[in-house]
């Protein structure tokens, strides 16, 4: 219990410090391995390589997850008798985009003639480049300082391009790059829309269901074309999974998916934080660039290999001083996470999270912003926020056309929305549990009792019927009540002047 309270409370500062810890070794083994440098054994191509990492990180997963206890986090089904934890197509999505990351990083630090530190910036370019695109395309402000951070970084990386004439950049390797930068944008886009939010069941649960699949299908992945046999890249994935496997070379290929098993772990939780990419992904780089700058100094020392050039050193300074500008909210004494827990959380239950709960959210927002007069853009910041949820919610459904025509009538924003089931986090976070009915009201409390003296039913008058199926003339009397129902609780609560 004591292990999954430290992970549970892990700030963002340790996690980058855990990521660098994990990085420096999985980076520079990959690279000695694959070099030829471990002693005892010969050059290793990437892709001969790949099998036993990816065996490591599927035996690497379980391990974790039965030691945190996290496993139970997942969702569930039943099979022969048994409670088998499982996902939904979501996290199945994303655990795809993921294998495709784990199996194209492994491989860029195995391509001769390029630097280990030189593959590292070529990925972090790409995926700084789409992360303020991800955060407007979501609607996330961007701070000054990400945005700061996210130019140096970028800066870091043209810095560290000057020095490609003195490596030989194949196209497997720019093939290679071009895969792990589809897996970044495949997966951020699957995380931005089914979790990165401020509860943290809802985002734990998203990494379990991710994490069990994703070492499972990075195995699949590569055992089909090794199956097939084709071309030379199927025939290196097949010996790889064969006579590979009975060779010394077997034991440290099998570390560096253990290894990378490790990095995962901190670098997914980086991600999972509610702020936006813009923040989060220069943090995850900036932690994986020092790792590498410390790794490739250790291969010189230990094996000969040559040190980073000047350019490099160059880029990895500009890097630190995008990790100052990152910082700087917390040199002014406001630190996001301090920020995050003063947040007053409002919370909306109704059945399936696809009309009532999400209307009045989007309601709740709108007067918030009035009252508070914060600019909507900028709601994402406000000291009141406010979340739905449904007691029998189906993962991912959106909003209803209807719903979103009556907002529109209204002139308020509807927002991004896909369902969720109501969690015991999401409750228990919560300052006030708003539901649409009686019988969800106690479906609430059963789930958390202690919750009971903050939970009550929006409308006191009596629920509010689900407008699902009946026309939208009743989807607009249905809004009118929820309006007057939120107006009236956010005067109750709330000690700001409408």
């Amino acid at each position: 219990m004591a292990l999954r309270n430290r992970w549970a409370h892990a700030g963002i500062a340790a996690l980058a410090f855990g990521y660098f810890l994990w990085y420096v070794p999985y980076s520079g083994l990959a690279k000695v391995l694959s070099s030829g440098r471990y002693p005892g054994v010969g050059p290793v191509s990437g892709f001969e390589l790949l099998p036993a990492t990816a065996l490591g990180a599927l035996a690497g997963m379980p391990v974790f997850l039965l030691l945190t206890g996290w496993w139970r986090h997942a969702r569930r089904m039943r099979w022969r008798g048994l409670s088998v934890p499982t996902g939904g197509r979501e996290t199945l999505l994303a655990a795809f985009f993921t294998a495709l990351i784990i199996a194209a990083t492994t491989l860029n630090y195995t391509f001769a003639g390029v630097s280990i530190l030189f593959m590292l910036l070529m990925m972090r370019a790409g995926v700084l480049v789409l992360s303020p695109l991800l955060d407007a395309l979501h609607w996330r402000r961007v701070s000054g300082s990400s945005w700061a951070a996210l130019g140096l970084s970028l800066a870091a990386a043209v810095v560290a391009l000057a020095d490609v004439r003195s490596y030989a950049l194949t196209g497997m390797a720019v093939l290679s790059l071009a895969v792990y930068l589809a897996g970044y944008a495949g997966r951020f886009e699957v995380m931005s829309r089914f979790a990165k939010a401020r509860d943290l069941d809802l985002n734990r649960r998203f990494f379990v269901e991710e994490h069990l699949a994703s070492t499972p299908l990075q195995v699949l992945i590569l055992l089909v074309p090794a199956l097939l046999g084709w071309g030379t890249v199927g025939m290196e994935l097949r010996r790889g999974f064969t006579g590979f496997l009975l060779t010394p070379a077997a034991v440290p290929a099998f570390l560096i998916g253990l290894l990378y098993e490790g990095l995962f772990i901190f670098g997914s939780l980086i991600y999972l934080d509610p702020r936006e990419y813009s923040f989060c992904v220069p943090v995850n780089r900036g932690a994986s660039l020092f790792a590498v700058v410390v790794s490739s100094y250790g291969l010189t020392l230990l094996f000969g290999m040559p040190p980073p050039s000047v350019w490099q050193l160059a880029a990895a300074g500009l890097v630190a001083l995008a990790l100052v500008a990152l910082a700087w909210p917390a040199l002014r004494g406001r630190p996001a996470d301090q920020v995050a827990e003063r947040t007053r959380l409002l919370l909306f239950v109704c059945g399936g999270n696809t009309c009532r709960s999400p209307m009045a959210v989007a309601v709740a927002r709108a007067e918030l912003a009035a009252r508070l007069r914060i600019p909507w853009r900028d709601f994402a910041r406000s000291p009141v926020q406010a979340v739905s949820a449904g007691v029998k919610a189906e993962t991912g459904r959106p909003l209803t056309s209807e719903a979103r025509i009556a907002l529109r009538e209204i002139g308020v924003p509807a927002g991004r929305h896909r369902a969720r089931p109501v969690t015991a986090g999401m409750i228990s976070r919560a300052e006030a549990v708003f539901c649409m009915t009686k019988s969800q009201r106690e479906a609430v409390i059963a789930l958390v009792p202690e919750a009971a003296g903050k939970t009550v039913c929006l409308d006191p008058d009596g629920d509010v019927p689900d407008p699902i199926g009946h026309g939208q003339e009743v989807y607009r009397e249905c809004l009118a009540r929820i309006r007057g129902a939120v107006r009236r609780r956010l005067d109750e609560m709330l000690e700001v002047p409408a």
